[in-house]
């Protein structure tokens, strides 16, 4: 079966290839700019802020499923209305999609464990075009998928561990905070989740992420001391404290996505752990 995955030059995209040639999947991919290093199917560039160019390639490739993992971050074009585009050509062509968003569309405020029942309430930029692409696909698309993940962590590619070695290095500015609570994600069990979703018959809301709720601060000390870097280098802070904008504490409840696709999401306490 052939799937597509638009945004496969990122880093959740890369690994969504990866586990396609394990499989021996057909997966094409698309890209705006650049490909990555991995070598499954075909490569397309596409710019989802075109709805003609969406629909033409779509209707080219006639995958059986869309994951998109494209992330403009709060550029609306891209996040909220690239999405949409992708929706609905996606529902116009009887393709399935699994959309992914992300924690921004919570607020934190008075309640911190959210499931999939919780009503998305943003206070960003990013949190709000991740929630109106949302609305989008359970609208427009009523037999697709919406994954919401938190902090994505690989084994030394992402960019929350670049951020960590930069700080240490005194390569960047900043700090991080001791009071950002989120529920890290190991990239792997996190694109082993999406695949399962792909080749499934299930619909609705998914939470996947990790089982650990951490502090931003706390992630960088175990990423640290993974890669032998002194957490005493790391500079700490809260956001409380600045005028950064930004959820505080959202726990994303990821117990019935695992029991229903019988799928395990590890914590950052041991994916991370080193010996």
């Amino acid at each position: 079966m052939r799937m597509l995955i638009i945004g496969g030059s990122g880093f959740l995209g890369t690994e969504l290839l990866r586990q396609a040639q394990v499989r021996g999947w057909e997966a094409d991919a698309t890209f705006h700019s650049h490909t990555s290093a991995a070598q499954a199917g075909a490569w397309h560039q596409l710019d989802i802020r075109d709805p003609a160019q969406v629909e033409a390639l779509l209707a080219t490739v006639a995958p059986r499923a869309v994951i998109n993992v494209t992330s403009g971050g709060a550029d609306w074009a891209i996040t909220a209305e690239g999405s949409i585009h992708i929706a609905i050509a996606t529902a116009k062509l009887g393709i399935r999609l699994v959309h992914v968003s992300s924690d921004a569309v919570f607020s934190g405020i008075g309640k911190a464990r959210y499931d999939e029942t919780c009503t998305p309430d943003p206070i960003t930029p990013y949190g709000a075009a991740k929630a109106a692409a949302e609305t989008a696909v359970r609208l427009l698309c009523p037999d697709g998928i919406v994954v919401r993940t938190s902090l994505i962590i690989g084994d030394g590619g992402s960019h929350h561990e670049r951020v960590v070695h930069e700080l240490a290095a005194n390569e960047r500015e900043g700090a991080l905070f001791t009071d950002d609570i989120r529920c890290p994600v190991h990239v792997a069990d996190l694109a082993a989740g999406l695949w399962k979703l792909a080749a499934s018959n299930e619909a609705g809301v998914f939470h996947l992420a990790g089982t650990d709720a951490l502090s931003r601060y706390s992630l960088g000390v175990l990423i640290a001391r993974r890669d032998g870097i002194a957490p005493s280098l790391l500079p700490s802070g809260r956001r409380a404290d600045t005028r950064l904008p930004g959820a505080l504490d959202v726990r994303l409840d990821s117990r019935a996505a695992q029991y229903r696709l019988d799928i395990r999401l590890r914590g950052a306490r041991e994916f991370l752990h080193t010996r």
